[in-house]
C-alpha cells in the first residue's frame, strides 16, 4: 500500500483542463477508500525513503509537530514566514480539521467565505487607502471643494475599501476634534435617471427645503456653489458615487456637469467617483482638463496570487478549525489570479470547492479525518466549474483571427465601454495584429467574422446600412474568454 504522501505528490501541480485532473476527479472515491484503508505510517529506517519534515508538513496538514523533529521544524517554519503561501501553513497546525457534517460549524465557514461578509479589517489595500483618507483630510481640513476618481476591475476591493475610509474619517475626526463632513452614499444603478443624482445631493444639503419647482436641482446646487452663503458650522459634504459608468454609457454631460460642481468658486462638495473604467478621466472629462481640475486618480490593480491568498487566510483565520489545506487555497489563488484577480471569484469557488466535498461525504462511508478537508481535486473541479463552460470549449477551437477579435474586443471593453463600433473594433484588432506581426484582414472580412461570432452568440451585433457603424456587444463573460485564451503567451501578453 503507498503512503498518503506518496498518493498525493504534488498537489500544486494539478491543471484546471488537463487529463489527469479528470482522471483526478474519477478516482477521488477510491483515494479516499485507500487513504480510510491504510495503516499507520511507520519511521521509514531507509535514507533514500525519507522525507523532509517540511515535505512530510505540506503532505500532511493534520500531523503534530510533535512526529517531526522540533528543531528541523522550527528551522522550516521561519523559512515560510518570508512568503504568503508558506505563512498559511502555520495556520493549518495549530487547528483541529472541521467537521463538515456539523451544520453549525458549515454554516460558519460559506459566511466567512461569502461575498456579502465584511472582513474586519480590509488587507492588501493599505496604500490606496491612506491616498483617499488624507484627500479626504486635506480638503476638510482646508475647507477646499475637489473630485478624486477611483478605477479598477471588478473584485479589486474598490467599494468595500470605502467602508473603510469612511470609518477613518470618523476616528480621525473624534481624535482630532476635526468636523466630520457629512457623508451621502450613491450607487448610481440604482438612479431612476442619470440627473436624479443632482436631487440627492441637493437633499442632502437642504434637507428641510422643499426642492424649486421653476429651476432644476443642478441649477440650484450651482448657485450654490457660486454665491457666498455660508452659515457658521456648514460642514463639507462628501459625496460617493459608486458605479458611476451607468452615468458614463447614459448621459456624458450629466458626469461633466457632476465633477464640475467642484470647481464652483465656494463649493463645499468632496466628489469621489467609483468605476471599472482605468482611463475615464483621459477620455470622458476633457473639459474639466481644459480647466485644469482633472480629478486625482486612484487605481486598484487586480489582486495578485500571494494577495489573494492572504485575504483567504485572513477570512479563514478566525474560524477554530481548518477547512482548506493549503494547497488547494494556493490553486485557487493562482487561477484567479491568472485569469483575472477578481476577489470574489476567489471567494464563489472556494464555496463551490466545499460543495463538491459534501457532495463526496454524502455518497462515502470514509470516517478519515482527511477526507474531510477541502482538498486539491475539490478545487479543482470547483475551479473547471467557474471557468470551464461550454463557452470556452468554443472559444478554443475558433479560428486564430476569430480569437484575436475576441482579444481587441475584451481590451476596449475594459476602458469602460459597453459596447462598440465594427469601425473601432476594426482599429483595436489592427493594432493587435500589428504588435504581433500578423497581417490583418480586412473591414469587410472582420465584419463577416463578427457575424459568425453573433451566430454563436459570443458577440451581440446591431442594425446599421454602414458595417462600420454597427454596434458591437459581448455576449459572453470576460473572464471566459480570458481563461479560454491564457494558456497562448501571444493572447497572455494581449490580455495583460
Amino acid at each position: 500500500m503507498p503512503s498518503i504522501a506518496a498518493i498525493r505528490s504534488s498537489p500544486t501541480s494539478i491543471d484546471v483542463s488537463s487529463p489527469q485532473k479528470r482522471r483526478l476527479r474519477s478516482n477521488s472515491a477510491l483515494l479516499d477508500e485507500q487513504i480510510c484503508k491504510s495503516p499507520p505510517l511507520k519511521a521509514s529506517s531507509s535514507p533514500l525513503k525519507s522525507k523532509s519534515p517540511r515535505r512530510c508538513v505540506e503532505d500532511s496538514p493534520n500531523r503534530s509537530r510533535t512526529d517531526v523533529d522540533k528543531g528541523v521544524v522550527s528551522d522550516n517554519l521561519t523559512k515560510m514566514r518570508k512568503s504568503p503561501k508558506k505563512k498559511l501553513l502555520d495556520v493549518f497546525l495549530d487547528k483541529p480539521i472541521w467537521n463538515p457534517t456539523d451544520s453549525e460549524q458549515l454554516s460558519a465557514v460559506k459566511e466567512a467565505l461569502h461575498v456579502s461578509t465584511a472582513p474586519s479589517t480590509i488587507v492588501c489595500r493599505e496604500d490606496e487607502q491612506k491616498r483617499i483618507v488624507d484627500f479626504c483630510k486635506q480638503s476638510v481640513e482646508q475647507e477646499k471643494a475637489g473630485s478624486l476618481y477611483i478605477c479598477g476591475c471588478p473584485g479589486t476591493g474598490k467599494s468595500l475599501s470605502m467602508e473603510n475610509v469612511k470609518g477613518s474619517l470618523a476616528v480621525w475626526a473624534k481624535e482630532t476634534g476635526g468636523q466630520l463632513p457629512e457623508i451621502l452614499a450613491v450607487n448610481c444603478t440604482s438612479l431612476s435617471s442619470t440627473s436624479e443624482i443632482f436631487n440627492k445631493i441637493l437633499g442632502k444639503i437642504q434637507p428641510h427645503k422643499k426642492l424649486n419647482a421653476r429651476s432644476s436641482s443642478l441649477r440650484q446646487l450651482q448657485q450654490l456653489g457660486s454665491q457666498n452663503q455660508q452659515t457658521p458650522g456648514m460642514k463639507m459634504m462628501l459625496v460617493i458615487a459608486d458605479e458611476l459608468d451607468y452615468l458614463i454609457t447614459k448621459d456624458r454631460v450629466v458626469l461633466h456637469d457632476l465633477f464640475m460642481l467642484t470647481t464652483l468658486p465656494f463649493s463645499r462638495i468632496i466628489l469621489i467617483g467609483i468605476a471599472n473604467a482605468i482611463d475615464l478621466a483621459d477620455r470622458f472629462l476633457p473639459k474639466l482638463q481644459s480647466l485644469n481640475c482633472k480629478p486625482m486618480v486612484v487605481s486598484f490593480r487586480a489582486y495578485s496570487m500571494d494577495q489573494i491568498i492572504i485575504i483567504l487566510k485572513q477570512r479563514l483565520m478566525a474560524l477554530p478549525y481548518t477547512v482548506f489545506q493549503p494547497q488547494a487555497l494556493e490553486l485557487c489563488a493562482r487561477k484567479v489570479a491568472a485569469a483575472s484577480g477578481d476577489m470574489r471569484k476567489a471567494l464563489g469557488i472556494c464555496r463551490g470547492a466545499i460543495e463538491m466535498l459534501e457532495t463526496e461525504l454524502r455518497d462515502s462511508t470514509c470516517t478519515s479525518t482527511f477526507s474531510s478537508m477541502v482538498r486539491v481535486d475539490h478545487m479543482a473541479i470547483a475551479l473547471s466549474r467557474a471557468y470551464k463552460s461550454p463557452i470556452v470549449d468554443t472559444i478554443q477551437s475558433l479560428p486564430q483571427h476569430q480569437q484575436i477579435v475576441l482579444c481587441s474586443t475584451v481590451k476596449l471593453f475594459r476602458r469602460g465601454k459597453k459596447d462598440t463600433t465594427i469601425g473601432e473594433l476594426n482599429k483595436s484588432y489592427i493594432d493587435v495584429c500589428k504588435s504581433t506581426l500578423i497581417p490583418p484582414v480586412g473591414i469587410m472580412e472582420l465584419s463577416c467574422m463578427c457575424r459568425v461570432l453573433g451566430d454563436q452568440g459570443i458577440l451581440k451585433l446591431g442594425q446599421s446600412r454602414d458595417d462600420k457603424l454597427r454596434r458591437v456587444t459581448l455576449q459572453i463573460d470576460e473572464a471566459d474568454i480570458i481563461f479560454a485564451l491564457q494558456g497562448i503567451r501571444f493572447f497572455r501578453n494581449c490580455l495583460q
